[in-house]
């Protein structure tokens, strides 16, 4: 079998759903450990981490990544178990194959690769691993972070294994995300009898007005990196139960994906002051998932452009569409950030699968990003 698949296929027999582990990291830290990286458990409550880093001066080139993976659902409706990897026509099905031990498998591959390669190569290497991707993300990718600061490590370059690519491995790199920003809304009135409206005050009926109009503002019109920020209402709760009760309050939970046009601060004045001029009587609480992030043109997308190129034979496309991953939280250092992995079509769904051909070319295009970046650095 061929090794990336092979080391995917021993990744995947990890039943790790998210914050467990289940053995991967453990796995993932041996055969690092043999190229010469120092390898740093960094356990945080129930989620498992670590950090791996190979040389001691010149720039950093990290791969970051997660080794726990959402829920099966239900079993009986897999063709295959989840956790027994099975290969049919070419194609890898088991949870996890593509988000995202399958790009965990070939950083792992690439490295051992480059570094049989040009065992004295400049620059730095480094593994960020975490068990809380899927999770909340309290006790994962962000504490790593604050060791790292601890100990003064500074990122320069970061590949994140997010599984990018839409039709073809390589087709799109993630140069950056939306921002997050979530809200559950309560507006309150009087409950009553329905028969006696006079005698109560309808929230549901305040509410609307106030949300059509949310619903309907441009928040911005987007540019060249983003398209233009959206307002999505996810959920609208009120009411007894009862046919005759007008309710008392009713909750509404909604979320922005906002650009580099907009900040935080300015959605959530405008928001307020929508629901003032609708005189509600309501609180509402705020909550930031993540900032909007981008990494122009520069050594890193240049490399990652040129590395695919080469092992597709087709330029990608540069993109800051989809949800958020735990870039979010590494691109604030400062570090020049991508996200490049296998087809997300299957992700999270029942039968997750990805091509078993492609998960060696997406490790010979994680190496030739160190190539471009770590040969070349000073």
């Amino acid at each position: 079998m061929e090794k990336t698949l092979e080391l995917c296929c021993d990744l995947i027999r990890c039943a790790s759903v998210t914050p467990a582990d289940a053995g991967c990291q453990a796995l993932m830290m041996e055969r690092l450990q043999a190229l010469g990286f120092r390898c740093t458990d960094l356990p945080f409550g129930e989620v498992s981490n670590f950090w791996a880093q190979r040389g001691e001066r010149g720039p950093l080139l990290v791969f970051a990544g997660h080794t726990d993976v959402v829920p099966t659902g239900p079993l009986a409706q897999w063709q295959s178990p989840p956790f027994e990897p099975t290969v049919r026509d070419g194609v890898l099905y088991g949870r996890g194959s593509a988000d995202m031990k399958g790009s965990l498998a070939a950083m792992l591959v690439a490295c051992e690769e480059f570094v049989l390669e040009h065992p004295d190569h400049t620059g730095r290497i480094g593994f960020l691993i975490t068990s809380d991707e899927e999770g909340p993300a309290v006790d994962g990718t962000v504490k790593v972070l604050d060791y790292l600061r601890a100990q003064d490590i500074a990122i320069d370059w970061c590949v994140v294994g997010e599984p990018s690519s839409s039709r073809s491995l390589g087709d799109v790199i993630k140069n950056g995300r939306r921002g997050s920003l979530g809200a559950v809304l309560t507006i309150r009135g009087v409950q009553g009898h329905i028969a006696y409206p006079q005698l109560a005050d309808n929230p549901i009926h305040r509410a609307l007005p106030a949300l059509h109009a949310l619903a309907s503002e441009v928040w911005d019109e987007g540019n060249d990196f983003f398209p233009p920020t959206s307002m999505q209402i996810s959920n609208i709760n009120g009411g007894t139960g009862a046919t005759n009760v007008i309710p008392g309050e009713i909750q509404v939970v909604f979320n922005f994906r906002f650009s580099t046009e907009v900040t935080q601060e300015q959605l959530q004045a405008r928001t307020e002051h929508i629901l003032q001029q609708h005189q509600l009587d309501y609180a509402i609480d705020w909550q930031l998932s993540g900032q909007p992030f981008l990494t122009p043109s520069g050594a890193l997308v240049d490399a990652a452009v040129a590395a695919i190129r080469e092992i597709t034979g087709q330029p990608p496309e540069l993109s800051t569409a989809g949800g958020t991953s735990d870039g979010r939280f590494i691109a604030p250092t400062g570090a020049q950030l991508v996200e490049i992995g296998p087809i997300n079509a299957s992700i999270h769904k029942l039968d997750e699968h990805v091509i078993a051909a492609d998960l060696p070319r997406l490790a010979a295009i994680y190496k030739g990003v160190m190539t471009r970046l770590l040969l070349q650095a000073v």
